[in-house]
């Protein structure tokens, strides 16, 4: 399938987390309503500049709203950086000098421009676009795009056919880094790699394979430089005298980890570098750590960045005190190796109700916590994922909010794996009747195979809590039929698949036998939607009728198609990694699938579109129409 042929026009999305009824849920709506979803991202990121030593540290910006990855220009007299001033999740790339004046904004797309690089001269601007002028909609996947900051010319340079990989694949551009002497772009790129999941393909989640690669700024010259199997080599920077290049390399499986917060202190990796002419490589730091973005300060000396565990910090192979701190990233050196820019992120939750961009101008996308779901009667209910994973309910506004399922108070699950995001009670499901929600409680994901998990439901008045399956596996992700008799949900363990559950004679069928997860039942109760496991490695959207006929398939994208829900126009939401990594997978934080992104299509499977386009991952949206947000905003 060519990726060129789906991308769409955007819709709107929200995200909650837990607060008091949000200033926005006062505002009035966009034309056609309101798009909640999810973002699993910082919800700070400023960016500091330092001396290297980490004394006189300052904000750069006295405005700051939302920017990372920052870097400088040759000269040391101006800093590049990405920023979302324009609206929560849509980046654009400005500079501003080092005194934090002077400020000019450098790109202007709604696409996402990250990454930037400024040429040795300073006339061009070197940047990671999803923009693709060859689809109809002008989205597309990572390339790496030149600009031309006096005339505004843009060209995309990675899009030659013999730079281009396999578009079924993941097939992304990142990190570009001008030579000093300015004759090449170096930059990393998982071309021609394939998605697989962590723990040897077991996990749902994708890992990154990653190469070095050099490319003359006309587009001629494209070569790998730097190469390991199996592993990831990344955020490439150039020696003084343009001779080298440096990097950090890990295994693939380490992505992964160096993206979780309980597998980063466990990970050991390299930063190392590559000689152009010789093509040997030379290692400049090892052992325990994880260890990101290396740079260049002079011909001997590097800096590089350790995240997570309790020697998070600014390193230097030279021995030079660390910069010690769990909240610095992606940091930058001037040329002169004197100053040190970088951002520090926060992932306190966002709070609910938090207005993001809007890709479509009808509809206003706003955050809210995960697994929204809306009643008959118009009452939301999530789960709670920013505190503990409890089950909420409330007005569609945020008004009126009750914890009817508490996590900490009535479980005993561990804290831990509940702090994580990793356990917890899942996927709030409303009977028809909109007296009673079902849900999931017990450990997921990848922690689903060594625990169990059951399916419980609550009247919506938080009484008469019932277990309706036991804790003989992991039984987890229900959804009510229309008609409130009957729930279907999956099982993990001994066996797989899903299971219709009666509940007026307590009997339970077999639906499927296959690994198939989060299933959900259609408004009109013809069919149930749910996500599949199709080879080793990848995951489909299906449907299938309650009487186990009519198995349909909806999606054959390679990456992951999951978290799929029913709009209520009868189309289908859900969330793919279709396009790509937007940049390299260990580089994100506390984050499962940096690569997804939401899309819509028809019940049928036609008319795919996407609907964020961030370097966030998006996900678990639910539209609400005008009509009813307005009706319980005002009673």
């Amino acid at each position: 399938m060519d990726r060129r042929k789906f991308l769409g026009v955007a819709s709107a999305a929200l995200l909650a987390a837990p607060m008091a009824k949000a200033a926005f849920a006062d505002a009035a709506p966009a034309k056609k309503g309101v798009m909640l979803m999810n973002r699993i991202g910082p919800s700070i990121s400023e960016l500091y500049i330092a001396d290297a030593d980490g004394s006189n540290e300052r904000k750069l910006l006295a405005d700051s709203v939302f920017e990372y990855h920052s870097s400088f220009s040759a000269d040391g007299q101006w800093i590049v950086f990405t920023s979302e001033r324009n609206g929560l999740g849509q980046s654009d790339i400005y500079r501003v000098k080092t005194d934090g004046t002077g400020l000019e904004r450098l790109t202007d797309s709604p696409h996402v421009d990250d990454q930037g690089a400024l040429s040795p001269d300073g006339s061009k601007l070197a940047f990671v676009s999803t923009r693709d002028s060859s689809s109809a909609e002008g989205i597309g996947k990572n390339n790496i795009w030149l600009l031309d900051i006096p005339t505004g010319k843009l060209t995309n340079l990675t899009i030659a056919p013999e730079v281009q990989g396999n578009p079924e694949k993941p097939d992304c551009f990142f990190r570009p880094s001008w030579s000093p002497d300015g004759q090449w772009i170096a930059f990393s790129s998982d071309r021609n790699t394939d998605w697989r999941g962590h723990n040897n393909t077991a996990g749902w989640e994708h890992t990154q394979q990653l190469r070095i690669y050099i490319i003359r700024p006309d587009g001629t010259g494209f070569r790998e430089v730097a190469s390991r199997a199996d592993y990831a080599l990344g955020a490439p920077k150039w020696s003084p005298d343009s001779k080298n290049i440096i990097f950090y390399a890990m295994s693939d499986e380490d992505t992964w980890n160096a993206h979780r917060p309980e597998g980063q202190p466990k990970m050991t990796n390299e930063i190392m570098s590559v000689n152009l002419e010789t093509g040997d490589y030379t290692t400049h730091a090892s052992g325990p750590g994880c260890k990101v973005t290396p740079q260049y300060l002079n011909d001997k000396e590097v800096g590089y960045l350790i995240k997570g565990g309790g020697d998070a910090g600014l390193y230097y192979t030279s021995g030079a005190a660390p910069i010690k701190g769990n909240a610095m990233r992606d940091p930058s050196w001037s040329p002169d190796g004197s100053k040190v820019i970088y951002e520090k992120v926060d992932y306190t939750p966002r709070p609910e109700f938090q207005k993001l961009y809007s890709w479509d101008p009808e509809w206003d996308y706003i955050h809210m916590d995960v697994y929204p779901t809306l009643s008959r009667d118009g009452k939301l209910a999530i789960t709670e994922k920013a505190i503990a994973s409890s089950i909420i309910i409330m007005d569609p506004d945020g008004s009126n909010r009750k914890t009817i399922f508490d996590v900490v108070k009535q479980t005993k699950l561990d804290p831990e794996m509940v702090a994580h995001g990793l356990a917890g009670a899942f996927q709030p499901s409303w009977s028809g009747d909109s007296q009673w929600i079902a849900f999931g409680v017990g450990q997921w994901f990848f922690t689903r195979g060594q625990h169990s998990a059951q399916i419980m439901r609550v009247r919506r008045d938080g009484t008469g809590l019932e277990a309706l399956t036991d804790e003989s596996t992991n039984a987890g992700f229900p959804s009510y039929s229309a008609d409130s008799k009957e729930i279907v949900y999956r099982v993990f363990g001994k066996e797989l698949g899903l299971r219709i559950l009666n509940l007026e004679t307590r009997q339970t069928r077999v639906l499927t036998t296959e690994l198939d997860n989060m299933p959900i039942w259609s408004p009109d109760g013809s069919k149930i939607l749910f996500t599949r496991k199709v080879d080793y490695q990848n995951y489909d959207l299906f449907t299938i009728r309650p009487d186990g006929t009519g198995l349909t398939r909806l999606t054959t994208f390679r990456a992951n198609d999951s978290h799929a829900i029913w709009n209520y126009d009868g189309r289908i939401l859900w969330s793919s990694g279709f396009y790509g990594f937007r940049d390299e997978c260990a580089l994100y934080d506390n984050t499962f699938q940096p690569y997804g992104q939401i899309w819509i299509m028809d019940a049928d499977g036609g008319n795919k579109r996407q609907i964020t386009d961030s370097i966030w991952e998006d996900s678990m949206p639910i539209y609400i129409p005008t009509k009813l947000w307005t009706h319980h905003s005002k009673t």
